[in-house]
């Protein structure tokens, strides 16, 4: 478990997720939102899916590319059987589909852009994450 806060790369992490969101945005017009990016591609009728499968893609090759070279940066293994992984997927996919985005494009995209529906879920989104995490913490 994860207990070090590191300000510093979480800033600068942060930053650059900002400004890769802003530009998104600004010169293409789309929103960095990646459930919603995952849905369209598991959807054949959708149109316009190209730019969707890069940034998909490129999240993908980015975690391969930081296991080869620095894996130290890896929080861990997950210590849970590939069942139980492959239903929590969905259950948030399911989830982020309900509520029409996921941390991503209603945390990042939607709020800086004062959408109330993405005030809404980013602090129903943190709320939870908060009352989960402490009760992972004090129940062991």
């Amino acid at each position: 478990m994860l207990t070090e806060f590191t300000p510093i790369s979480a800033s600068v992490g942060g930053a650059l997720i900002g400004i890769a969101s802003a530009i998104l945005l600004m010169v293409f017009g789309k929103v960095a939102g990646i459930s919603g990016a995952v849905q369209s591609l598991l959807n054949p009728l959708q149109k316009g899916a190209g730019w969707k499968l890069v940034f998909v893609a490129g999240l993908l090759i980015a975690g391969v590319i930081v296991q080869l070279v620095q894996p130290e940066l890896l929080v861990g293994e997950l210590d849970l059987p590939l069942w139980l992984i492959v239903v929590a997927g969905l259950l948030v996919g399911v989830g982020t589909s309900l509520a029409n985005g996921c941390t991503s494009g209603h945390g990042v995209c939607g709020m800086s852009r004062f959408s109330a529906r993405s005030w809404v879920a980013t602090i129903t989104f943190m709320v939870i994450a908060f009352v989960t995490a402490n009760a992972m913490y004090w129940l062991g």
